[in-house]
């Protein structure tokens, strides 16, 4: 019998995710909603770790190129193209193998007579508020609508990454050749200048000495230290996969000065255009936090959000169950709480988004704008050790002469 992961709430309202046996799908799902549970979701368990890449990571989609698939199935749904027929037109023409191997999965599932929705979702790679929107589409009878609603949000999304992105490529490039610079002084200039002076069998000041013992060494173990640090690097990867890790790194982010408030404002802004999308499109609000919640792939927040998730199924307004988190700013909890009093929560929402967005934008801005001077500062003390240290034995030699 094939084995489904099945992700429920139980009628405490606790979240859980578990392994079952069912024939299909509908009767597992039948079978767990007579009985009072809330279904999240239902794949295959062979369908889940299908989409597993290298070390086991999940092979995520090239979202720009799905966003294109996007607003190309739209266009022929709203001329008046049945789904299957689009999703025929497009399966074979997608310039992405891997987007297409997936949408002629997802094809195939709904010519068998499964719901788009379901087809999308027993995939197991598509983010779940694609999922999530699609079936409120389905249920709504407004696809189109919806669908355009999630493209203009993954729009959105896109440009705001690519902002940060492009923030942060210019120091990334700047650190990694200021220790591309470190690495060719230290192993090859200094050890070339310890064969001039063991060949003059000159006494070295102790600042010499020290340099030269540190660019020998690193120059003798070059190589075992490359592969040290490629397996280290791995090593962490697959430390960060796992839930004890991905929480470490979460609290090392959120507690470090300056970075832990823009990674927060980040994660804000986020949660708060995901579910201002989803609300917009029918979704309930609790259904909403949770798909929002793991939308983020923070392992923190999306605990904070089902904590929030169960106060607001007690009957908790949503500011009141996301101030007893402690994590999201106290601003934005005052805009949702007004955005609720108003009933205009999916608006207020979209507003909270906007605000951190621009504000993380304008303290990255800011951030960085020091990073260069700091390291050029750096760059140019650790130069004048160097030269200093390998040419002062010389100074001192010719001094010696006249």
């Amino acid at each position: 019998m094939p084995e489904w992961v099945m992700k429920y709430a139980d009628p405490r309202g606790q979240i859980l995710q578990r392994t079952f046996n069912a024939a299909s799908e509908s009767e597992l799902r039948d079978k767990y909603a007579a009985q009072g549970y809330l279904v999240y979701w239902i794949k295959p368990r062979a369908g889940a770790l299908a989409a597993t890449g290298l070390f086991g990571g999940a092979k995520k989609l090239n979202l720009e190129k799905f966003l294109i698939f996007n607003q190309q199935f739209v266009t022929l749904i709203r001329a008046g193209l049945p789904i299957l027929k689009g999703l025929d037109l497009l399966a074979d023409r997608l310039t992405d193998a891997h987007l297409g191997r997936y949408i002629k999965a997802v094809r195939d599932e709904v010519k068998n007579g499964t719901l788009l929705s379901d087809a999308f979702r027993m995939q197991g790679i598509f983010p779940k508020i694609y999922i999530t929107t699609v079936m409120a589409g389905e249920k709504s009878g407004s696809l189109v609508e919806v669908m355009d609603r999630y493209i203009t949000y993954q729009k959105l999304a896109l440009a705001v990454k690519k902002k940060v992105l492009v923030s942060l490529l210019y120091p990334a490039v700047l650190i990694g050749l200021t220790l591309l610079l470190i690495v060719f002084l230290v192993t090859y200039v200094v050890p070339n200048f310890a064969e001039l002076y063991k060949n003059m069998s000159a006494e070295l000041p102790a600042m010499t000495q020290a340099l030269i013992a540190v660019g020998t060494t690193a120059k003798a173990y070059i190589v075992v230290g490359v592969a040290v640090l490629m397996g280290a690097v791995v090593a962490l990867r697959l430390w960060l996969k796992t839930s004890a890790g991905q929480q470490l790194w979460d609290r090392t982010l959120m507690r470090t000065p300056v970075v832990g408030e823009i990674w927060i404002k980040y994660q804000v802004a986020q949660f708060s255009r995901v579910l201002s999308t989803l609300l917009t499109g029918g979704i309930p609000l609790v259904q909403g936090l949770d798909t929002a919640g793991e939308s983020l792939g923070t392992a923190i927040l999306q605990k904070a959000l089902e904590k929030a998730g169960k106060l607001v199924r007690e009957g908790q307004p949503l500011s009141s169950a996301l101030k007893s988190t402690g994590l999201f700013p106290p601003l934005s909890i005052d805009m949702i709480e007004v955005g609720e009093s108003t009933g205009a929560l999916p608006a207020m929402l979209n507003s909270v988004a906007e605000f951190y967005e621009e504000d993380v934008n304008t303290r990255m801005t800011a951030t960085l704008s020091l990073i260069e001077p700091a390291i050029m500062i750096f760059m140019g003390i650790f130069v004048a050790f160097v030269l200093v240290s390998l040419y002062l034995p010389i100074f001192s030699l010719a001094d010696n002469i006249r």
